[in-house]
């Protein structure tokens, strides 16, 4: 009998544990998010969240809605908001809380400097200590990836041209082929065409540049119709998908662009746990991974929502069974 005892204590024990493991697998628990859950004074904490209107923006914004959720935090989805200087403007007049800003973007446009920092730490850190003395804005530390602007041309096509110094000769020589597809930003932003042209001592014919929505430049340089070049994100998932060719910058004139969350000082000072939260999700945000989150959208057709929901899950952000 005593044998006949321990055994089904055991097997009891057994099923115990195993309800246990069930428990923190799925469910609503076991996740880095819960670890950080949110509280106001009231008890309750509500947060806007806005975002850039293209797709690598949206799925950043995304992500920062769905840890916020996981931490028992209502949220306000503001994201596809529209250019830099409106999400900008958006968060200064407090009508989002926080976004996700590029480091160069910050320093050159925002705080309107005349020249890039080198290095990402040495311009995450100048920008975050300028935007928080002037602003009042918190940058919280960047991710990895460096979502800067490039010159993209066709794989197999233009080979002569290997970095951007050559379209100058290329532009004196035979002017016709020096056709550029250009995002509206890019072409307008003393970080993109004006300033490109003035750091490299060019300037393409005005015939030759057609502005487009970003998100069509890809297509467009792939098809090689209208255009032999075009302005694109790094961080792109279109690059490697349509085997577009990136031109060397081989006088390093665009700036690193690191993606932070970027908020008032006030939201920080209220939720402090934002920093820790936040961390750990910034940190796994390289290049690689971003080309993969936004080929996920563009190319798959998947949602942003879907991509950063699945992202999430997969890096234990989020639990299994959390919305």
């Amino acid at each position: 009998m005593r044998l006949a005892h321990k055994i089904l204590l055991l097997a009891a024990l057994a099923f115990v544990l195993a309800l246990l493991a069930v428990g923190c697998a799925g469910g609503g628990g076991g996740s880095i998010s819960e670890n950080y859950e949110l509280s106001g004074p009231q008890g309750s904490v509500r947060l806007a969240v806005g975002s850039k209107d293209f797709t690598e923006q949206e799925i950043l914004g995304h992500i920062t809605l769905l840890s916020l959720e996981a931490a028992n935090a209502e949220v306000i989805d503001r994201t596809g908001l529209g250019g830099t200087e409106g999400t900008r403007q958006a968060l200064n007049s407090d009508n989002i809380d926080m976004y996700w800003e590029y480091t160069g973007t910050g320093w050159l446009i925002h705080l309107a400097r005349a020249e890039p920092i080198s290095g990402s730490q040495e311009q995450y850190k100048a920008v975050a200590k300028q935007d928080l003395k002037q602003n009042n804005i918190e940058w919280l530390e960047p991710a990895p990836a460096n979502n800067t602007y490039a010159i993209a041309t066709r794989e197999g096509a233009n080979g002569e041209i290997q970095n951007l110094s050559d379209l100058g000769r290329l532009i004196e020589e035979r002017p016709d082929e020096a056709t550029l597809c250009a995002g509206s930003e890019f072409s307008e932003r003393a970080d993109g065409l004006p300033g490109l042209e003035d750091a490299y001592g060019f300037e393409f014919p005005e015939d030759n540049v057609f502005v487009l929505p970003a998100s069509t430049v890809y297509g467009a340089v792939n098809n090689g119709e209208k255009c032999n070049f075009g302005s694109v994100f790094k961080t792109n998932g279109r690059i490697p998908e349509m085997g577009l060719r990136l031109l060397e910058d081989d006088e390093n004139f665009f700036a690193v662009y690191n993606p932070s969350l970027t908020m008032r000082k006030e939201t920080l000072e209220q939720y402090p746990e934002l920093k820790k939260l936040f961390a750990p999700i910034s940190e796994k945000l390289d290049t690689g991974t971003l080309r993969e989150l936004s080929a996920a959208v563009e190319v798959e057709g998947n949602s942003p929502e879907e991509v950063a929901e699945q992202w999430l899950r997969e890096n234990g952000f989020i639990a299994q069974g959390e919305q």
